[in-house]
């Protein structure tokens, strides 16, 4: 089931679910369920209310209290101020390691037996599909796109075995890893490049864990103005998400509501030769099987 934020007109935020049709969205707080938040309710959330919430979005919408077909609904991001950073994988498909290499002229070498790159992206304000993605043309000039597969912790994960990573997560979402390539070449590291206002569009729902297998693999894919740039799967990942969560947990407590990007696939603007950077106008859309799309126009 897919979990949102969403306003109806000018009301104040509320939790919902998307029907199982993708018709209509049905508010939580008539079935019982009155988490003020989504990190609240995936905090707090049991088994037993999640089935009462996966019952409730197969309902006839006659029946359900305050449901709202989709057009009426504005949507915000599902966790729209995240209490802290995003957790990112570098690097973690090998196709793209080796396009990222190229672009950087350097030598490409990336085996499975290097450690995962691990970084972190401010985030002081989540965007989602339809909001705006700011260009930043005074300062940035090859202005790029990272589609991943976000991953939302359920409880906190404290030196958690592999095998145990499962029980871990609470669903799975599509963040934009939106980049500025000037900025990162002239820092020499990634945070400030990818840290902008902005450049974090989160898709505007988290697909519950027990809706797909695991580990998922679903088709990943971006297009730039309905020209297909990404294409891949999940399952490629170099480093999966047993690793990454079980590693992490080593040597610090993932607290619940940790939002983790887990690389991109090949087919980024510096990817191409020459670069297909981003530009005022274009329309980026995020892909991935089973979630949905997330949908920026820069500006």
């Amino acid at each position: 089931m897919k979990l949102v934020t969403y306003m109806v007109e000018d009301s104040v935020p509320r939790l919902g679910v998307i029907s199982r049709d993708t018709e209509w969205v049905f508010p939580l707080k008539p079935v019982g369920i009155e988490y003020k938040s989504m990190l609240e309710l995936i905090r707090g959330v049991g088994d037993s209310e999640l089935q009462l919430i996966d019952y409730t979005s197969v309902q006839d919408p006659i029946k359900v209290k305050e449901a709202a077909q989709i057009s009426e609904v504005r949507f915000l991001p599902p966790i729209p101020e995240p209490e802290q950073d995003i957790i990112c994988l570098g690097l973690n498909y090998r196709a793209h390691a080796k396009e990222s290499a190229e672009f950087k002229k350097e030598t490409f070498d990336v085996v499975k037996e290097q450690k995962a790159v691990y970084f972190s992206k401010r985030a002081n304000r989540m965007t989602t599909s339809g909001d705006p993605l700011p260009a930043h043309a005074d300062i940035v000039k090859q202005l790029d796109y990272e589609c991943e597969l976000a991953v939302i912790i359920r409880k906190d994960a404290d030196h958690i075995r592999p095998e145990d990573v499962k029980d871990c997560i609470f669903g799975y979402s599509i963040i934009n890893d939106v980049s500025a390539r000037d900025l990162q070449s002239a820092h020499g590291q990634w945070f400030f490049g990818k840290s902008l206002d902005g450049f974090s569009p989160m898709a505007n729902c988290i697909l519950t864990a027990d809706s797909v297998i695991y580990p998922p693999e679903l088709g990943i894919r971006s297009y730039i103005n309905g020209e297909l740039r990404q294409d891949s799967n999940t399952k490629f990942l170099i480093h999966s998400i047993d690793e990454i969560i079980s590693e992490l947990s080593q040597g610090m407590v993932l607290r619940s509501g940790t939002i983790i990007a887990t690389g991109t696939p090949a087919g980024v603007g510096m990817g191409f030769k020459p670069p297909k950077f981003l530009k005022p106008g274009d329309e980026v859309t995020c892909e991935i099987d089973g979630i949905g799309k997330l949908t920026n126009v820069v500006q």
